[in-house]
C-alpha cells in the first residue's frame, strides 16, 4: 500500500493542522506525518526497512552518552514548513519535561535518519531534509534503498536555510562514517537490499 493523503483547507493554519494530526482517529500502526502542509498516512515499513533501522540504531547505541537517546516514533515539528515529521531514527537529548507529549521541536534534534519507501522515496529526497535543514538540524542520514543507480547511504551536514551540504555518500556495500560527537562507521554491506 502506498501513502495516503487527507485533503485539507490550503489556508487551514499551523495551529488547526496540528490539532487535526493529534485528535483524529488514524488508522492502528499507521505513520500519520503532516508533509508541506498536507496530512500524509503510511503503511508501517516492511522488515528490510526495519532491519536497516535496527542495524544503525544498534550502532548508535554503542557510542551515545546518557544524556542522548535514539527514538523510533517520536514526531518533530518545523513549523516554518508546515511539517510534522516522523523520521525512522531520530537522536535528541533525553526530555524529561516536554512542553508537548506528542512532539519536540526539531531545532532539538542532533541526527534524523530516513529510510526510503518505494512509495514515498521523493519525501525522504526533497520534502524532509528541505524542512530538516531549515529547523538546523546538524545531520541527516538518508538510506536510499531505491535511488536511481541503486542503493546509496548519504550523510548531509552543514544545514544553511533549506539546504544541507553533501559531507559523504557511499553505495550499500560501503561503509560510511558519522562524525563527531557520533564517530562511528556503518557497515553498509549488512543492509538488505531489497
Amino acid at each position: 500500500m502506498s501513502a495516503l493523503t487527507v485533503s485539507h483547507d490550503p489556508g487551514q493554519s499551523w495551529d488547526d493542522l496540528v490539532r487535526l494530526w493529534e485528535e483524529m482517529e488514524w488508522p492502528e500502526g499507521s505513520k500519520v506525518e503532516i508533509i508541506e502542509g498536507i496530512i500524509t498516512v503510511s503503511p508501517t515499513p516492511a522488515l528490510p526497512h526495519n532491519d536497516i533501522a535496527e542495524r544503525i540504531q544498534r550502532r548508535l547505541y554503542s557510542v551515545l552518552p546518557e544524556d542522548l537517546g535514539i527514538y523510533q516514533t517520536l514526531s518533530i515539528a518545523v513549523p516554518s514548513r508546515m511539517g510534522m515529521l516522523i523520521p525512522d531514527l531520530l537522536v535528541t537529548p533525553r526530555r524529561r519535561n516536554p512542553e508537548a507529549w506528542s512532539h519536540i521541536p526539531a531545532a532539538l534534534a542532533e541526527l534524523v535518519v530516513e529510510i526510503t519507501s518505494k512509495s514515498n522515496a521523493r519525501h525522504d529526497r526533497v520534502s524532509k531534509p528541505a524542512a530538516y535543514a531549515t529547523a538546523g538540524i546538524p545531520y541527516y542520514l538518508l538510506v536510499d534503498r531505491w535511488a536511481p543507480g541503486g542503493p546509496t547511504v548519504t550523510l548531509y551536514g552543514e544545514p544553511q536555510g533549506e539546504v544541507y551540504r553533501v559531507l559523504s555518500a557511499v553505495k550499500f556495500g560501503d561503509p560510511l562514517t558519522l562524525p563527531k560527537p557520533f564517530e562511528v562507521t556503518l557497515d553498509t554491506s549488512e543492509f538488505p537490499v531489497v
